[in-house]
């Protein structure tokens, strides 16, 4: 699964730490999710797309294999 939370983390002058206090999550789990080494939950998925003022289709892109 491809992602663009650090395009929209960037346009908001956001830093990983920033996003992930808000997220409620630790930095390193928003480092591998832009690197797309982690694929998070629904939930997770939710509150970062929320963090970012945004939605969760337009932070995560599904792809079909």
């Amino acid at each position: 699964m491809k992602n663009r939370i650090k395009e929209f983390r960037n346009r908001l002058k956001m830093t990983q730490e920033d996003l992930a206090n808000s997220a409620k999550v630790r930095r390193e789990t928003i480092v591998f999710l832009e690197q797309g080494k982690y694929n998070p939950s629904l939930q997770l998925a939710h509150d970062v797309a929320l963090a970012l003022g945004s939605t969760v289709d337009e932070i995560f892109i599904f792809e079909d294999r």
